[in-house]
């Protein structure tokens, strides 16, 4: 596996849920520590987290999980959306510098299957050069894997959305297929989480 860094995207603002959806319980853990855990599961070398400035309760729950402080960045401007915490990502000078990949991950997917994780790498191992994301039944999910010259062009693209900076890369991109139900499931309300949560 190539030295792979996880971005979690944590700066949303969990509207439609009502509560910081980061914070939800899940089993034994939160949300946030379940996403955390899933990473480290399949060798992450580094993780940082995203966050809106001055987000006390995040904060308070990364401290308990005892998640470094040095691995977490700051968005000025969340309002703006989420593609603002991953250009602000690729900006953070705090990388480690041997770090070849970095993997681009939802606050809010703590359903998915190490496997599928684990497959995603593996397309990372297979295909150095390539962009690598998940697919099932015809469609396309997340988390992406971006390598270093690719991570690098988010500092000024000019696209909108993370879709949109990744269409002209289509063709250096492999869909990986996987079978894990919980890859296309939405986690934005009450409802969402209750029934997801109850898969598990």
């Amino acid at each position: 596996m190539p030295p792979l860094a996880t971005i979690l995207l944590a700066a949303g603002a969990s509207s439609r849920m009502g509560r910081p959806k980061l914070l939800l319980p899940w089993h034994d853990t939160t949300v946030i520590g379940r996403l955390i855990s899933l990473w480290q599961t399949v060798g992450a070398s580094q993780i940082a987290v995203v966050h809106r400035p001055d987000d006390g309760p995040l904060s308070a729950e990364l401290d308990r999980l005892g998640f470094p402080r040095h691995d977490r960045i700051v968005n000025p401007r969340p309002e703006d959306g989420m593609f603002s915490s991953i250009r602000c990502a690729a900006r953070w000078n705090g990388w480690d510098p041997a770090i070849s990949h970095w993997a681009i991950a939802l606050g809010d997917q703590p359903q998915l299957a190490v496997a599928t994780l684990r497959a995603l790498l593996d397309g990372a191992a297979q295909y150095p050069s390539n962009l690598c994301q998940p697919t099932s039944g015809g469609k396309n999910g997340h988390p992406v894997i971006l390598p270093r010259d690719v991570f690098g062009d988010l500092k000024q693209t000019g696209a909108a959305t993370l879709k949109d900076f990744l269409k002209p890369f289509s063709g250096r991109t492999v869909y990986c297929p996987v079978t894990d139900p919980g890859l296309l499931l939405d986690m934005d309300t009450p409802e969402d989480y209750k029934r997801i949560h109850s898969r598990k």
